[in-house]
């Protein structure tokens, strides 16, 4: 998964999806969040759970543990590793789910360019992105080292011919399932294995190469070109 999204929405539309909008504590704010190019670093809005209550914040995409300052903050993590792996230990179990409307990736072309694509559900609904993080609850204060990262896996299908790996993604059932608190940890790994949105759920299109900057914005960079 290359390291790009879109969260253009409310955070009100996408927590209509989950049904659970009269339980939100909205740290984002009502306004569209217009993010049409979220690149790593960035703050982007996520959802997590804390004693029944369901909590919208603003999180940098990027988490390293403590012992790991020598090398870059990833931004996502492999299913097949994050579970049991040493590096993710101590946030498995703070789970998180990214919302978004689309995430891009990038395939080598002819010209000896990379073309960028876009890659949304195909109904246009909510893209619930499976993720882990260290973020701020009612008991504790936020810190410099908070972040997150997307939990991603291989691709299957037709999404394959545009990267071999990509976000797991729920539907609003098991998204729900993956933010309560009370899911077992063995659970919450089966989920990521089996039950991720298979490639037949989504659409993909090409899209101009200006996204490849992050300093561009606008719905310019999710229309589909020839």
């Amino acid at each position: 998964m290359c390291g790009r999204l879109s969260q253009y929405r409310g955070i009100h539309d996408f927590v209509a999806v989950l049904s659970t909008p009269d339980a939100l504590l909205n740290h984002v704010g009502d306004a569209p969040l217009n993010r049409y190019n979220a690149a790593p670093t960035t703050s982007l809005a996520v959802l997590h759970q804390h004693e029944q209550r369901l909590y919208a914040d603003n999180l940098r995409w990027g988490w390293r543990p403590h012992w790991a300052r020598d090398r870059a903050a990833p931004i996502n993590a492999r299913v097949e590793k994050v579970a049991h792996g040493p590096f993710f230990r101590a946030i498995w179990r703070h789970r998180l789910i990214v919302p978004v409307d689309n995430w891009f990736e990038w395939v080598d072309a002819a010209d000896n360019t990379r073309q960028p694509w876009l890659i949304r559900r195909a109904d246009r609904s909510a893209v619930f992105c499976a993720a882990i993080g260290q973020f701020p609850t009612a008991d504790r204060e936020p810190r410099d080292d908070d972040g997150f990262v997307i939990i991603t896996a291989d691709s299957k299908g037709g999404m394959l011919d545009i990267h071999d790996r990509r976000p797991v993604v729920f539907s609003a059932a098991l998204a729900n399932e993956w933010l309560d608190p009370a899911t077992p940890g063995e659970r919450a790994e089966q989920m990521l294995l089996f039950e991720g949105e298979g490639s037949e759920m989504f659409e993909w299109h090409k899209v101009d190469k200006a996204v490849g900057n992050a300093r561009n914005q606008g719905a310019s960079l999710i229309t589909a070109i020839p």
